[in-house]
């Protein structure tokens, strides 16, 4: 839920031990699972909480699900090794204050065995455990779709924030190459998360009703198997609009995220963020700065407009949040 403080040095003792013996980040399914971890099984979930704490007083909740089938398998290897340098942004260069990070995996509810995987808003490395404990399915339906729709339903109606009861949106990372599915099903919903759901959910509707707590992106990495995809593009767009992402490398996948919190948090401007990845030797800030620089002349208009409807006594006084 949130409590407890990230340690590099922890994750780097973890990482040397499983070199020294040979170990998997992913044990548990390298180990031939064949359903959800218990800690990322959604059925029977009531919520997955975002808290504020003595320790956190101003979570800012973050969920970053990903497509765990076919050429995106490799989508949660690449978060787990550059885990320091998101958290590194998001902390030592305050681009968010008291981030808590979820994550979760994306299959297919017609075909796959594990459709939805879904952990807990952790502060420390314990998402680091949350990874180790995700189930690469890398099926498929070969359809060129796959549930995100079932996970959003998820981070909709599952998920509870501090954040949003002081009136301020997390984030939602959706990572895929593929399209959603038309509505939330609901015969999958019974059967993958347990609610007594009577009808179908209109992807629009549950994509507005996520959007009320989270800015909600979605990220399309080159190298996947649908990578500028124009369909696959355009349907993203209709329903989030700027929030659509592609991105040249997904080596770039964790910067990427940590830039785009900030940008919004107006934290730090693209240039100062890009600046900020060469000081830590970063290499991804040329895909980064071709990533964002839509969104972040997106936030500049925002800005502008609201800055506009400000009192003129209160213009220029101090950041505005949006």
């Amino acid at each position: 839920m949130g409590s407890g403080r990230w340690s590099t040095d922890v994750y780097s003792a973890a990482a040397n031990y499983r070199a020294a013996t040979g170990a998997s980040a992913f044990a548990y399914s390298d180990g031939g699972a064949r359903s959800a971890h218990p800690s990322l099984d959604p059925r029977g979930v009531a919520t997955r909480e975002s808290r504020d704490s003595a320790e956190h007083p101003r979570s800012t909740p973050i969920a970053v699900l990903f497509d765990v089938t076919g050429s995106m398998g490799t989508v949660p290897r690449t978060l787990q090794t550059k885990l320091p340098q998101l958290l590194g942004l998001l902390l030592r260069r305050g681009y968010a204050t008291d981030p808590q990070i979820l994550f979760g995996a994306v299959g297919d509810a017609t075909c796959d065995r594990v459709p939805l995987q879904v952990g807990q808003f952790e502060s420390d490395n314990r998402m680091d455990e949350q990874l180790a404990n995700i189930v690469l399915e890398g099926g498929g339906g070969g359809q060129k779709h796959e549930s995100y729709e079932l996970a959003m339903y998820f981070l909709a109606r599952h998920t509870d924030t501090d954040a949003a009861r002081r009136g301020r949106r997390g984030y939602v990372f959706l990572i895929g190459d593929e399209l959603p599915y038309r509505h939330v099903k609901a015969e999958e919903v019974r059967a993958v998360i347990g609610d007594p759901l009577a009808e179908d959910v209109p992807v629009e509707a549950i994509v507005a009703e996520l959007s009320r707590q989270y800015h909600v992106y979605y990220l399309l990495p080159r190298g996947s198997y649908y990578a500028g995809d124009e369909a696959v593009l355009e349907r993203w767009r209709q329903l989030l609009g700027e929030n659509v992402i592609e991105l040249d490398d997904l080596d770039a996948v964790c910067e990427t995220i940590a830039l785009t919190v900030g940008l919004n948090e107006d934290t730090v401007g693209l240039d100062e963020g890009l600046a900020d990845l060469a000081d830590l030797g970063s290499r991804a800030g040329a895909t980064v700065g071709k990533a964002l620089e839509p969104l972040s002349r997106a936030v500049a208009r925002r800005s502008r407009t609201v800055r506009a409807t400000l009192p003129r006594s209160t213009r220029g006084s101090g950041t505005v949040r949006l």
